[in-house]
């Protein structure tokens, strides 16, 4: 023994893998088909000095493991891989690199750039066929062994039913950065998260879910770090195990859990933005620093018959092979660590086509989908998707199977076009309106698999979307190539921020519109951090590299009037949606239950209260739309609700078609400050670039009053339109995010 170590380790157990603690030594376990031979290292609590080195003895199914008694939680170490170094035939193993564990709960240390992460020597004539033999391990974190003991005895679930869910997606740093109430070194972490004012902040908004941007540990890109920038959305995953340090801010390793057991406690759900699409070792010409070393073969797709390569469906260098059997149980065990480990309600997929890829290409049926359908612990789980990659056949909205929600892109463009004021959108806004059943409707999914946004993390911020002709991302260092070049924007007579009162009116009212369609709207709505407080981006619509006030969430801004009067609108219309089941309907409707005499579930209208003819329908210069709802309101009478869309430059008065009823304004974006009041008449002046919504409750009249007052019915009007044969056909964007990262 060396320093009271053992000289070697015990056979120990191919399962489970990584580095596993039972109360007297931790198992060490580890995938690899090609290896010759696998070797832990062990270092300091610093991961700067090694201590001990070990040769796993045993490989059992292509698993190594060994065990080591006394090594406890805390222990840091490190995996080195012999074994040939072919990059021709796929294979690129280098024991002079210091390897991450692929199943790593906790890192120490960070990445610290330099030629010596890479595998092969950078300024040799022959590329990556050459052997770097320098070590990596000074500028790699380690691995820690972790205990994973937490009591989660009095935690309670929120789960709320998926046609109640309202998404509040945010980045973790940027949403309390700038919190000037928090201890400063609790700003930018899971504590900000946790933090009673962010959380009364949701209250208020009445979101019942936070979406995290990825905070599994991630790698800056070296050309970002030499820009003087960093990966600051973090979809660069470098573990998909562990937290990302910077987001612990060096304290408590269960500061994450802490957060996540205080947002159950406030009835809020967390979902997590996950990136499985690919890792942050990039191409054949990037860093080796886990996988890569490990099994470079197994680990990654590469090129049949010119394994050098990679193929890259992802846009991002390489593409994780999840047809491999070890690959995809690495991928499940992360979820469902994450799951039960973290109790993370749901998942929200990077790329999710990339992951439904077989040999043949996407796949509803592949082995990802079938393996987390199935999964007892998983498949309780809110699964989301981002429905699109850049490889052949990338754009599959509507195409994955039951159990995922998808993120519906085509609404955002859609919304965005329609209050915009572009020809053609009265079809496609009814079809994205009725949660998409044109994309949807099909193996008995429900309208709740639409992910209905007008704005993401990618791309302009509401704000930005009414400000902005054209993206302005000059401070990414790419010449502005970067980033999506049609955002369905407009910036209503000036390009940025202005004075001017009346586009500062319009584009106002143009941004509460387009939030109050997306509450209206079936399908799960998702609202952007910052939306509700007005936050700009300056017109950057690619802000993935911008760690600083373009990116972060301004609470100075958000207590400003106009942030503080948008914040009102938005609880406002989330509310309406609450208080309205008609507005979160869970099943698809075309008109065909007449719920009242002459009222279906859903009717089509033009803004006299005329039933829309198919010649109206596709009316290009249509600027006007009402749809009525009716069917059984929160008391269980029955209410109708007529939505009244104005995307035209001047008012118009719209009529109440028949039956006559008595109408409340529950909303109007060009007056958002007003209360419910009731209409006195049966028109309504609907202001330009305005939605209105409106109620009635028929059936609380007596008969006696309803053969009074009521007028005549009109003639049986004809059949409303089915929203999948009247969408329109506005060509479906790619969202795979440009400039070195995927959103």
């Amino acid at each position: 023994m060396a320093n009271g170590m053992p000289d070697r380790l015990q056979p120990g157990s191919p399962w489970p893998l990584g580095a596993t603690w039972d109360g007297l030594g931790t198992n060490f376990a580890v995938f690899s088909a090609h290896a010759w031979r696998i070797e832990v290292c062990l270092f300091d609590r610093t991961g700067r000095k090694e201590r001990m080195r070990y040769t796993l003895p045993e490989c059992t199914d292509e698993v190594w493991h060994g065990y080591l008694p006394g090594a406890h939680p805390g222990t840091v170490y490190g995996l080195r891989a012999h074994g040939p170094y072919q990059p021709q035939q796929g294979h690129r193993f280098n024991p002079h690199k210091l390897l991450l564990d692929p199943y790593a709960r906790r890192l120490v240390g960070q990445f610290r750039w330099s030629d010596t992460l890479y595998g092969y020597r950078v300024h040799s004539n022959r590329a990556d066929l050459s052997l770097e033999r320098r070590d990596s391990a000074p500028a790699m974190p380690k691995a820690m062994v972790v205990a994973d003991t937490f009591d989660w005895s009095q935690d309670v679930r929120p789960h709320v039913p998926w046609g109640k869910t309202v998404i509040f997606e945010t980045h973790l740093r940027g949403i309390s950065i700038l919190r000037h109430d928090l201890r400063a070194h609790t700003r930018g972490t899971f504590a900000g998260l946790a933090n009673p004012h962010f959380i009364d902040h949701l209250h208020k908004l009445g979101v019942t879910a936070v979406e995290l941007l990825p905070v599994h540990a991630f790698m800056n890109e070296r050309f970002l770090v030499e820009r003087g920038l960093r990966n600051y959305w973090g979809y660069n995953s470098a573990a998909f195990f562990a937290p990302e340090p910077s987001y612990l801010g060096g304290y408590d390793p269960d500061m994450m859990r802490i957060a996540v057991r205080q947002l159950h406690a406030a009835g809020i759900e967390v979902f997590l933005d996950v990136v499985y699409n690919h890792t942050c070792e990039g191409g054949e010409t990037g860093p080796t620093v886990s996988w890569r070393g490990l099994d470079n073969a197994s680990y990654y797709r590469v090129v049949p018959g010119d394994e050098r390569h990679f193929i890259n469906d992802t846009g991002v260098g390489n593409t994780l092979n999840l047809s491999h059997p070890r690959v995809l149980q690495m991928v499940t065990d992360s979820l469902r660590y994450w799951a039960s480990s973290y109790r993370i309600d749901g998942f929200r997929f990077d790329l999710g086509v990339t992951l439904g890829r077989e040999a043949h290409g996407f796949d509803p049926g592949s082995g990802f989908f079938d393996a987390l359908r199935q999964d007892p612990v998983l498949s309780q789980c809110k699964l989301i998707s981002e429905p699109w990659d850049v490889g052949p056949g990338g754009y599959q909205l509507g195409n994955h199977p039951p159990g995922f929600s998808e993120w519906n892109d085509r609404f955002r463009d859609s919304v965005r076009r329609f209050w915009r004021g572009d020809p053609h959108q009265r079809p496609e806004l009814a079809a994205r309106l009725t949660g998409s059943a044109d994309l949807f409707d099909k193996r008995k999914r429900r309208p709740w698999a639409s992910i209905n946004f007008v704005t993401s993390h990618d791309g302009f911020t509401l704000a930005d979307v009414v400000a902005y002709d054209r993206k302005h991302n000059e401070a990414n260092g790419e010449d502005n190539h970067d980033g999506h070049n049609e955002n369905w924007s407009a910036n209503w007579g000036v390009e940025g921020a202005t004075d001017d009162p009346a586009i500062v009116d319009t584009r106002a009212r143009v941004a509460r519109s387009m939030l109050a369609t997306l509450f209206i709207a079936l399908g799960t709505p998702m609202l952007l951090a910052g939306d509700e407080a007005c936050r700009t981006q300056r017109g950057n619509n690619n802000a993935y590299c911008q760690d600083n006030e373009i990116s972060w969430v301004d609470w100075t801004l958000a207590a400003s009037p106009e942030g503080e009067a948008m914040t009102a609108f938005a609880a406002r219309a989330i509310a309406l949606r609450r208080d309205h089941p008609l507005l979160r309907e869970t099943r698809f409707l075309f008109g065909e239950r007449e719920v009242l005499p002459e009222v279906h579930d859903i009717d089509w209208f033009d803004e006299r209260g005329e039933p829309l003819s198919p010649e109206a329908w596709q009316d290009p210069e249509g600027r006007a739309l009402v749809m009525r709802r009716a069917g059984p309101g929160l008391d269980g009478e029955i209410e109708v609700l007529l939505i009244m869309l104005n995307a035209a430059p001047a008012a118009i008065a719209f009529s109440a078609p028949a039956p006559s009823m008595q109408w409340d304004v529950l909303l109007d974006s060009a007056h958002p400050e007003d209360p419910p009041h009731r209409l006195p008449r049966a028109t309504f002046e609907v202001a330009a670039h305005t939605i209105a919504v409106l109620g009635a409750w028929p059936t609380r009249k007596s008969a006696h009053e309803a053969t009074a007052h009521e007028p005549a019915l009109r003639d049986e009007a004809p059949p409303p339109p089915d929203p999948r044969t009247m969408a329109g056909t506005a060509a479906a964007s790619s969202a795979a995010t440009t400039g070195g990262t995927t959103g």
